[in-house]
C-alpha cells in the first residue's frame, strides 16, 4: 500500500515539476520608448489629468468643481443670476447670496455639480457660505 503511495506521489511531484517547467512566463525586458515632441508631452499630461480628475472622487472633487472640466455653458433657469458678472465671493450680500442659495436648492441634487461648472463658465463665483453648502451636496452625493 505504501509502495502504491509513493509512485502515485512521485508521478505527481513529476508532472507538476514538468507543467511549472513548461508553462513558466517569460519576461521580455520593455523596449525604451522614443522621446516625445514637447507638444505630444503636453497634450499626453492633458490626457492624463482629464483621465485622473473626473469629478467622482474626493480627492479631486473641489479642483473638479473649480477647474470647469466641461466647457459647455448650461443654464439651469438661472439667467438672472448672469448680472453678478465679475463679482467677487466675499462682496455678496446676504440676500445676493439667498438667490444663489434659492437657484441651488430649486435643483435635483445631480445638476448641482454642473450647475457650478456652468456658473464659472460664465465668469460667476459663487459667495462663499453658498460655495460651502455646494460643496458639501457634492460631496455627500459623491461619498
Amino acid at each position: 500500500m505504501i509502495t502504491v503511495f509513493c509512485i502515485i506521489l512521485g508521478a505527481l511531484v513529476a508532472v507538476g515539476f514538468t507543467l511549472w517547467l513548461t508553462h513558466k512566463p517569460v519576461q521580455e525586458p520593455e523596449p525604451e520608448a522614443a522621446p516625445l515632441p514637447e507638444e505630444e508631452v503636453r497634450q499626453a499630461e492633458a490626457d492624463e489629468t482629464e483621465e485622473e480628475c473626473c469629478g467622482q472622487h474626493q480627492i479631486c472633487e473641489r479642483e473638479s468643481l473649480l477647474a470647469a472640466v466641461s466647457k459647455k455653458i448650461e443654464y439651469f433657469d438661472d439667467e438672472e443670476l448672469d448680472r453678478f458678472q465679475g463679482k467677487r465671493p466675499e462682496e455678496y450680500t446676504d440676500e445676493e447670496a439667498d438667490e444663489f442659495r434659492q437657484v441651488m436648492l430649486s435643483m435635483r441634487e445631480d445638476e448641482v455639480a454642473a450647475w457650478a461648472r456652468s456658473l464659472q463658465l460664465r465668469g460667476l463665483e459663487l459667495p462663499e457660505p453658498v460655495r460651502e453648502e455646494l460643496l458639501l451636496i457634492v460631496s455627500e452625493l459623491r461619498g
